[in-house]
């Protein structure tokens, strides 16, 4: 791990020149790449800085305890300053181990997310509409730009389903978590005598592929136009702006009719689809890794049941690692945080075992 830090702090001081060229600052994709690469690096070297350091005062301490000679104060003191600093190298170095874990080469990108009403009928087209504005909250604090892609909204203001992207540093990474079943028990706004009702949204975070991270070929694709339905006033409705595209070997079809545009609708609908097709494909790679070696929360399988959203209690319990928390009303406002670092912990744990068991 050691001389993998070095070649790292080379490696460091090579960029910090290299972005100081001037013929480097004026290639702007050079120098983008070069600071990505900078960023990355730049917590992990910190860290081993801090590690160096207390390893420094770690073998200091030890020599005047071996030297010997010491008045009683001194020897004291030496002795707690060689206790805290061997105990903050073991924290260091756990610390490091986590930040060298292989990266999920997604981290770094946008995403798409999907969310539809399961299980509850209109109950669950609303709290469909909940989470939406969780998960827009959230990105508007952290200053990612939010877009809908596409939205079929019923009659009370809930969403059959809804598709938006969220654009920012880190989407991803902080997001991938989501996928799955959520379940929500309250007296729905439908209800008049007060019954708690449970109803279920399934939610996908796909990584927003663009065209050169997947190829598709045009003859593959199937592409209908439709008028669109629902809201919309006289244009939209005798318009044929809507977009249908079928992708003939996979069978996947996406829709998209918030846009008038025909042509808005076909480009958002193309990124749709190639975020399903990139997801499934990561999906049958994940599959050809042995059981074993699965991570325990990874990012999560739409069928799977991972969080339910208890309104009459005030609490949210995430399945996955049995978190529960009492502030509900602080998450449907976008602060989840809280759940999104400890399912990354649990993740990185996770993959510490298997690496461990290697």
């Amino acid at each position: 791990m050691f001389e993998q830090l070095e070649r790292m702090a080379q490696r460091f001081e090579e960029l910090n020149e290299r972005l100081s060229d001037p013929s480097v600052i004026s290639d702007t994709a050079l120098y983008t790449e070069l600071m990505k690469e900078y960023k990355q690096l730049t917590p992990i070297l910190e860290e081993y800085q801090l590690y160096r350091t207390a390893a420094a005062a770690f073998d200091e301490a030890q020599e005047l305890l071996a030297a010997g000679g010491l008045d009683p104060e001194m020897k004291e003191l030496a002795q707690e300053e060689y206790s805290a600093r061997k105990a903050e190298i073991s924290e260091r170095t756990e610390t490091l181990t986590r930040l060298l874990l292989p990266k999920d080469p997604n981290d770094d990108k946008n995403v798409i997310i999907e969310i539809r009403g399961g299980a509850g009928g209109e109950e669950a087209s609303l709290f469909a509409n909940s989470l939406y504005r969780m998960y827009s909250m959230y990105a508007e604090g952290r200053g990612w730009k939010q877009e809908i892609l596409n939205a079929n909204q019923t009659e009370l203001g809930g969403y059959k389903e809804i598709s938006f992207s969220i654009a920012g540093e880190g989407a991803y990474s902080r997001l991938k978590y989501e996928s799955g079943v959520h379940r929500v028990q309250r007296v729905p706004e439908t209800e008049s005598q007060g019954r708690i009702h449970t109803s279920t949204v399934t939610v996908a975070v796909l990584v927003e592929a663009d065209e050169v991270t997947l190829e598709i070929n045009p003859a593959d694709l199937k592409i209908d136009v439709f008028r669109a339905s629902g809201a919309g006033g006289q244009h939209i409705n005798k318009t044929e702006s809507a977009v249908r595209i079928t992708h003939l070997p996979t069978g996947v079809v996406v829709e998209c009719q918030d846009e008038r545009s025909q042509f808005k609708n076909k480009d958002r609908a193309m990124m749709i689809l190639r975020s399903r097709l990139y997801e499934s494909l990561c999906q049958q790679q994940n599959e050809e890794i042995a059981s074993e070696r699965r991570m325990q929360v990874g990012t999560g399988d739409r069928s799977e049941r991972i969080r339910t959203y208890n309104f009459p209690q005030g609490r949210l319990t995430d399945h996955r690692i049995g978190l529960t928390i009492y502030r509900l009303d602080d998450v449907m406002n976008g602060n989840i945080d809280e759940i999104i670092d400890a399912l990354a912990t649990a993740d990185q744990s996770a993959k510490l075992a298997n690496q461990e068991r290697e």
